[in-house]
């Protein structure tokens, strides 16, 4: 794997604020990474030292696996979840993402 990319994955996850979330697919947007799944990958292979419970899947459910580890850590830092999902227009990061232009609506739209 390539070592840059683990490392800017890294750099995203840990700049994450407490009380904040990402999907899988942010992160990999803001990193450059070919998709969300290899940051999963990263995440599971190098993320034990990282704030990983802050990256959850684009629909806001966590890890089946960590569900009770992290919900557990997210709540602690004010991160509410309804049974095992976080909303994400509540939560998510959107200062971090690119503003993306709202489409225009034509005369008949």
């Amino acid at each position: 794997m390539d070592e840059a990319l683990v490392e800017r994955v890294r750099a995203v996850v840990l700049d994450i604020p407490s009380g904040r979330v990402l999907a899988y697919g942010d992160v990999a947007e803001l990193a450059g990474a070919p998709s969300p799944r290899l940051v999963g990958r990263i995440l599971a292979e190098d993320g034990h030292d990282l704030p990983w419970h802050r990256v959850l899947r684009s629909d806001g459910s966590v890890a089946t696996h960590l569900a009770h580890e992290q919900l557990e850590r997210l709540r602690a830092e004010g991160v509410l979840a309804d049974g095992e999902r976080v909303d994400m227009r509540r939560y998510r990061w959107a200062e971090a993402l690119p503003q993306r232009e709202e489409p225009q609506l034509g005369l008949w739209d």
